[in-house]
Order: C-alpha cells, then structure tokens, then sequence
C-alpha cells in the first residue's frame, strides 16, 4: 500500500477529517511516470505558449521540483526553449514551446486531448479513501437527528430510523405515497455529514486519464495559499478539498452512468455517479421511474452494496476496483416489494416510510410555509379548508400541498390585485385548479 504524506490545511466552515495529502517535492513522490508528466506538461505549454515554471507548476497542481525532470527533459530535447526571467533558478525562468515541440504534441494529443492538473495514481486515491472512512466522524444523535431536520415535519419514528442509518454508512429506501418529502428528506442527509473530504480533480488509471472532479456535484472549499515553491507544508492541489457530496439522479439514470464514460473525440474518462459520490451520498430518486428494469439497475450493485467494492472497466478491457463509498438512498412512491427482490432487500438495511401526515401536522406544515413567505397564518382558515374541502371530496394529506396551495393562492391574489393575504375563497381556487376531478359535474338545466 501507498504511503501518503498530509499537509494541514487552512481551518474553514467545515471540519477535517484528514489532513489534505502535502504537495510532492519531487517526480517519485508524485506517483507518476516521467513520460505522462512530460506529456502533461508540453500539453500546456502547447496551449499557452509561454510560460514561467511556477506557472506550469501551478496548471498541474504540483510543486515544480516535482515536474523540473520533465521540464528539463524537453528543454534538453529542444521541445521548449528559454526566452526570459528572472533568473534565479528555472522555476522564474520563463518557457516557450518550440516548433519541434508542437510537432510532437500533436502525437500527445492524439492519444488523449486531457489538459488539466496531473492525476493522482489510483491506489493513492484508494489509501486515502480507505485512511478516510476509518476516520470520518458518526456523529448523529437524537438532537442533532432533529436539529438537521428541523425544517420538516417529521414524526420521531423517521428520524430514529434516519439517525443510525446514516451512522452505519448503511444503504436505505425512502419510500411512501407522493408528495410527502421524500427527496427532501434524502437531500438533507448532508447536514449530518461532518467533516470534508479531499477529491482527486483525475486519477491515472493503467495509463489512462479519468476526471473524477465534477464542479455541479463538488463543493470545492478553499486551501491555504502558498507559491508551490519554498512552502513545505504546502497541500497537493492535484486535490480538491470539498464538503462531502449530495449526488441526485432521477429518471434520466441509465446503466451506462454507473459505468466509465469515455469521450471517442477527447480519449479521456468521466468518472460514474456513484464514484463522483463517494464519501458522501447518492440519492435515486423516483426510484422505479427509470427507463430500465429496476432488477437491471439493481443487479449491478448487488455486489458494491455487499462488499463496499465497485469494478468499471477500461476501453481496454482492463478491470479495476474503486472503494463504494457512498450513502446509496433510493427514494421511491412505489412498494419496495414490487421493485426488487428479498435477496436485494436484505441489503438495504433500513427502509424509511415517509407517512402522510395528520390534519395537526398538516397545519405545521402549513403554518411553516406561511413564515417562510411572510404571509399571515391563520389555523381556522386551514382547518375549515380541511373540513369544508378536502374532507368531503375524500382528498388524502400529503406534505408537499401546503406549499402547493399557498404559492397558487398568492399568484391568484396578485393576477387579482388583491393583499397577500390566504383567505378560504382564494385557497378553494387554489384547490379547483390544483386538484383533478375524476367525473363531469352534473349537469344544470333552466
């Protein structure tokens, strides 16, 4: 196993869980080979022409005693040549590309157009996140449970199934009748996720280039600021220090996004959503609403939801394995025992019924909705709407028809130039063109 050197970083809203792997002082420490450095580096120096050696140290994330062999290396070729700087030493020196230099770049190019910070080789990425999960906090107590979930109305039986879940890193279904906060319920997992986590921005893989950093699902957090040069606590910036993900997917998922995605034009990698996930959570929602069969979906994580290990495989036919390290939480309207199997069941720990909620939780919910859109509450109104509207046409509760009907009353009140203010005749509007009638009203005759 890899051994894997830390750098303290910079203290900032969220809390540490390891300290960030230190910057490599030299081409060994890196993990990389010379010729992928090299290629690397002439990639950039193709595209920005000029370039001091702090500069291109800093495009690759790496300090540059660790890319100077393969600097020295094309200058010695004669693929880039010196035209400046200050100089005191090659670091200040100031690069340019040579045409022998974008004659051979070309040849790079062709073997893949990946252009970005160096990779972090596989089984570095594998150590940490292996010295990570051993270390990542379990911190969800009963207040803290509530605390997190504060914004929604909850009975204490869903959050004494929520709290240790999410201790055990164990994979759960949300299920339950539509509209009651499923997905919501699942997205705010994250606030009982403590400590960040540092994300490789691309891993080398057999030779090949997977981008693993992915901005839409990563929150980078900023590091200590350093020159790459003299700072010998500097971190590795080939990695992102990032809060730990929340990765939504509904019924767009297909098999191929739990697979590597190769680019035929670039002849690079993306990492799958389960790996962009990793350490954090994975939400599928409308689970069962896919495109494919949910035994399809589902058979192909029996084995990672059992053992804690994913196999992708390469354009070559290479297999590897990558830690799944992910919250797996399916979100789904439908009977679980319609979707899958007991044997699948089994490996879903905990299954979490998101219930409709009572008249009483219902005007909770309600009064929730009004404070958040400074709007007036008033009880009596919302009950005699139970009363007078819901209860005669057998309507059921649902979570989701408080907000519902508060924002299609409002914009009725202001198409109507009435106050903001939730009275019965607007919320009965509301009602009629929110609800769908089964049958034809009766006809009237003279």
């Amino acid at each position: 196993m890899p051994e894997i050197t830390f750098a303290h970083s910079e203290a900032g809203a969220v809390p540490t869980v390891l300290p960030h792997p230190s910057a490599p002082t030299c081409l060994e420490d890196t993990g990389l080979s010379l010729d992928l450095l090299l290629q690397l580096t002439l990639k950039h120096m193709h595209f920005a022409g000029e370039l001091t050696g702090s500069e291109l140290a800093r495009r690759l994330g790496l300090r540059f005693t660790a890319i100077e062999p393969a600097v020295h290396a094309l200058k010695s070729q004669h693929q880039i040549e010196i035209v400046g700087g200050a100089m005191v030493g090659p670091a200040s020196y100031r690069y340019r590309i040579t045409d022998k230099g974008r004659t051979r770049v070309t040849i790079f190019l062709e073997h893949n157009q990946y252009v970005g910070l160096a990779p972090v080789p596989l089984d570095r990425y594998i150590a940490y996140l292996r010295e990570w999960k051993n270390a990542a906090p379990r911190s969800a107590t009963r207040a803290r449970v509530r605390d997190a979930f504060h914004h929604l109305v909850l009975r204490q039986r869903v959050l004494d199934q929520l709290g240790p879940a999410i201790n055990a890193g164990n994979s759960l279904f949300v299920y339950g009748p539509p509209g009651n906060g499923k997905s919501v319920i699942s997205q705010a997992i994250r606030n009982l996720l403590d400590g960040d986590i540092a994300i490789p921005y691309a891993l080398e893989i057999e030779g090949q280039i997977v981008r693993l950093f992915d901005p839409v699902n990563h929150d980078a957090l900023p590091l200590a600021e350093g020159d790459g040069l003299t700072d010998e606590a500097a971190a590795d910036r080939r990695w992102m220090r990032c809060r730990r993900p929340v990765v939504t997917v509904g019924g767009e998922l297909t098999l191929d996004s739990l697979e590597l995605s190769y680019n035929a034009t670039s002849r690079f990698y993306h990492a799958p959503v389960q790996a962009v996930a990793n350490g954090g959570v994975l939400v599928i929602d409308d689970f069962g609403r896919q495109r494919m069969e949910p035994r399809e979906f589902l058979n192909r994580w029996i084995v990672p939801l059992e053992s804690r290990v994913d196999y992708l495989t390469l354009q070559t036919g290479q297999k590897f394995e990558l830690p799944f390290a992910v919250l797996l939480v399916f979100a789904t309207n439908l009977p679980p025992s319609t979707l899958v199997d007991e044997a699948f069941l089994r490996r879903i720990h905990y299954k979490v019924f998101a219930e409709s909620p009572t008249a009483d939780e219902f005007c909770a919910i309600f009064e929730g909705c009004c404070r958040s859109r400074s709007v007036p509450y008033d009880r009596a109104v919302v009950q005699g709407l139970l009363g007078g509207y819901f209860r005669p046409r057998v309507i059921p509760l649902r979570g989701c028809q408080p907000r519902d009907l508060i924002d299609q009353a409002l914009s009725l009140a202001e198409y109507l130039g009435e106050p903001r203010i939730l009275t019965t005749a607007l919320l009965e509007a509301a009602c009629d063109s929110y609800f769908v009638e089964d049958s034809e009203p009766a006809p009237k005759y003279a």
